[in-house]
């Protein structure tokens, strides 16, 4: 009974510690989206924002020169910056009563990943992750490979082939 107080403890004062420095993860998701945009727009891709948080999907991501035309891209933005057991974890998913639920390719185009303590992007069209809820990567100096290392940084997926 001490141990599960003590570990209730700590998630309190960790709780606590968020709100004072305004680092939740609420905070830490709206600066990956930021960050996120910057990235998108010095690629000279455009970024739009829907109005409200409704939709399962974070911006529309504006791809020019396409053969037939401009392409519309709905992108779903999560990040992480806690190391566990070697991997950074990332919640690819929704909830629904309590549920993980994969993001559906009716719903989502293209998942971005933002490792914050390595400023890695992993940039995933979402049929790579329909049935993947929590895909795991290894930190950027890390001498093994992860089995999404074909997606760190592939924001070339995003644009017209050439």
């Amino acid at each position: 009974m001490a141990k599960t107080n003590a570990a209730r403890r700590r998630a309190f004062e960790k709780k606590q510690e968020q709100m004072r420095t305004g680092q939740g993860p609420k905070k830490k998701g709206e600066l990956a989206e930021m960050a996120f945009i910057y990235n998108a727009e010095s690629l000279g891709f455009d970024v739009a924002k829907p109005y409200g948080d409704s939709e399962r999907f974070d911006f529309i991501l504006i791809s020019r020169d396409w053969p037939e035309g401009d392409k519309l891209w709905r992108v779903q933005v999560k990040s992480t910056a806690t190391l566990i057991e070697g991997f950074y974890h990332v919640n690819a998913h929704r909830r629904t009563v309590g549920r993980a639920i994969p993001y559906k390719p009716t719903e989502v185009d293209f998942l971005v990943a933002h490792i914050i303590p390595d400023d890695s992007w992993f940039i995933f069209p979402i049929q790579v992750l329909a049935t993947c809820t929590s895909p795991s990567f290894r930190p950027k100096n890390s001498r093994k490979k992860g089995i999404y290392e074909a997606y760190r940084e592939a924001w070339h997926l995003l644009q017209p082939p050439k």
